[in-house]
């Protein structure tokens, strides 16, 4: 017997670039830009920029897979196209796992910042978050992505402005290093960096509740433009206008800056990072819970796998939520946790890659899911490597 109950086809283009700027631009642009700071000063621009080139290659595999069918398809079905239904599974599988350690990230992103206003036993307030998340994505599709537009538009403009302020205050002499970072430093960089990028991918995720799927691809277009023009953008001026002893010192690198550049600004920024990890936070409780649904379906787990009244995965959006508070009573530590989540992210990027390849008829898209699956493996090499 069949579920009787469907997803509600309540995701139109907005909702689909936000869910993908949502899920990407979160914890790791308030955090990062100062590890990255802190290995290798303004060398780290060249990392934010092999990162940008080599997600976007991802973000096309991606959009060009999505293109060649009808409707739209779950991850789980793409993989099953090439790679056969066990490695599908185990793929997807992996990607769950990585995005519930997302999860975990993000909270403990989170937990960063609410310490900056000097708040005490922030791991249960990082875990009433997460529950916080849970109820409203249990509301349903039509709740989760409305509250994901208006999220994403605050935290686009508030980064944006903090762009525009700093910029007039751009050093040039700040961003030339004055010895470049050997490759090994960069190499790692690149490795931390790739946390930020991770994310885009939700906008081809939840394809049952997406009105029309002829909007996908071009979504994860403009999920990528937004991302690279803001990463690069931000981390430009917060060279330039701070430098990278200060970023590097500091927990909070934007509040920090903005704090230096603008007397007061600090706390208004610390808000919008807030902001912005409750944007991501969302997000990726919406692509765990639903890779999850669709995992446990080919696993034809049916008692698991009943949608609620609302059209809702009820067990998978539990067992996200709760796997990743879990996770945060174990360790709280945000490098920890986004080191594993990039790489249990990377292997099933490097699989979408091979299977755009692989049933990719045009050389130009062929060649540029090749030059992406060989950069996000090289990637996923030298982080054992090193």
């Amino acid at each position: 017997m069949q579920n009787p109950r469907t997803y509600r086809k309540s995701l139109g283009f907005p909702e689909l670039v936000c869910l993908g700027v949502g899920g990407t631009i979160g914890s790791g642009i308030f955090v990062v830009p100062g590890v990255a700071a802190q290995l290798a000063g303004p060398s780290s621009l060249i990392a934010w920029l092999v990162v940008s080139i080599s997600a976007c290659a991802v973000a096309f595999a991606l959009g060009t897979l999505q293109a060649r069918t009808p409707h739209g398809l779950p991850l789980v079905d793409l993989f099953t196209q090439i790679l056969g239904k066990r490695v599908a599974v185990l793929l997807v599988t992996v990607y769950v796992i990585g995005s519930i350690f997302g999860v975990a990230t993000i909270a403990a992103g989170l937990g960063q910042y609410l310490s900056y206003f000097g708040m005490t036993r922030i791991a249960m307030i990082e875990a009433l978050i997460i529950a916080a998340m849970l109820a409203l994505n249990l509301k349903g599709i039509s709740f989760s992505g409305i509250a994901e537009v208006l999220l994403s538009v605050i935290k686009i403009l508030g980064i944006l402005a903090i762009i525009a302020l700093l910029a007039p205050l751009v050093e040039v002499r700040s961003l030339v290093p004055q010895t470049m970072a050997p490759l090994p430093v960069l190499l790692q960089v690149v490795i931390v960096v790739y946390w930020p990028f991770t994310g885009f991918e939700i906008s081809a995720i939840p394809v049952g509740e997406i009105k029309d799927s002829r909007s996908i691809a071009p979504a994860l277009f403009a999920v990528m433009v937004v991302v690279c023009a803001i990463y690069l953008g931000l981390n430009l001026v917060l060279l330039g206008a701070v430098g990278a002893p200060e970023l590097a010192s500091s927990p909070a690198p934007v509040a920090e800056a903005m704090g230096l550049a603008f007397k007061g600004a600090g706390p208004w920024v610390a808000a919008l990072a807030i902001i912005t990890m409750l944007s991501a936070l969302n997000a990726y409780i919406v692509g765990a819970s639903r890779c999850l649904q669709d995992v446990l379906q080919m696993r034809n787990l049916r008692g698991a796998t009943q949608l609620s009244t609302r059209g809702v995965p009820t067990a998978a959006l539990l067992v996200t939520c709760l796997g990743a508070a879990a996770l945060l009573a174990f360790s709280n530590r945000f490098n920890d946790l986004a080191a594993i989540a990039v790489v249990m992210t990377l292997i099933p990027y490097v699989a979408l890659c091979w299977v755009a390849f692989s049933g990719g008829k045009s050389a130009i898209g062929k060649g540029i899911s090749l030059f992406g699956a060989i950069v996000t493996t090289a990637i996923l090499v030298l982080y054992f490597s090193l």
